[in-house]
């Protein structure tokens, strides 16, 4: 999958989808950011009517693994003015937290997908890594695939990274969402996605076909070992 992981990265994508009205106010936004970070607070829940909530990326014309996992256009806005924050550490985990817990669905969204870009210190994690938690325990499939991703795959505990990937299966979000995977896939979790596809198929559902990508190797591994 592909996954924004540098400010440069979501301004380059960012510049084919911006109108020049929506350019210019998202220039303005972090410039005031910049200056007044509480400036934040205003200007985090405006940025959808002012910037767009397309698809950061055409899903017509890119190839799968250039979708960007879901990514929007007030996504990549809302992640450039977390970074903008002249904040730090602790700082600016508790500015983020806040805009979190306030914000809605899409504001929630945009904090998590802005987590990836930002420097990652011990006070950061600690004050932001239950938004992840948080929004791993809801229903909300681009919420859940934002908070797995690039941050939530570095900071997860391996209990909580594999609980999200069996729920990204249960809820029908593709694997190719979730970041880390090829690196943090061990034999419980090929265990857990096995024991799932099982249920559904003894139910007479369909099982996504992306699991096998995580269960085969284990399996072949564990029947070498033995």
């Amino acid at each position: 999958m592909t996954e924004l992981s540098t400010t440069g990265e979501i301004r380059g994508a960012l510049r084919s989808r911006l109108s020049v009205n929506g350019a210019a106010w998202l220039d303005e936004a972090l410039q005031r950011t910049t200056v007044r970070q509480d400036a934040i607070r205003v200007l985090f829940p405006a940025v959808g009517r002012n910037c767009g909530r397309g698809a950061l990326v055409h899903e017509t014309t890119a190839a799968p693994d250039d979708r960007l996992s879901g990514w929007t256009v007030d996504d990549g806005a809302r992640a450039l003015l977390l970074a903008q924050l002249p904040l730090r550490d602790g700082e600016l985990g508790g500015e983020a937290a806040g805009l979190y817990r306030h914000g809605d669905a899409a504001e929630k969204r945009g904090v998590l997908r802005g987590l990836s870009v930002l420097t990652e210190g011990d006070e950061l994690v600690h004050s932001t890594l239950p938004l992840v938690r948080d929004a791993l325990r809801s229903n909300d499939t681009r919420l859940i695939t934002a908070a797995m991703g690039r941050f939530g795959a570095r900071n997860l505990d391996s209990h909580t990274y594999r609980h999200g990937v069996l729920k990204c299966v249960f809820l029908g979000v593709p694997l190719d969402a979730v970041h880390g995977l090829e690196e943090r896939a061990d034999a419980e979790l090929a265990r857990m996605l096995a024991d799932h596809a099982r249920e559904r198929a003894a139910a007479g559902r369909e099982v996504p076909p992306d699991v096998w990508r995580v269960v085969n190797p284990h399996e072949t591994n564990h029947r070498r070992e033995a």
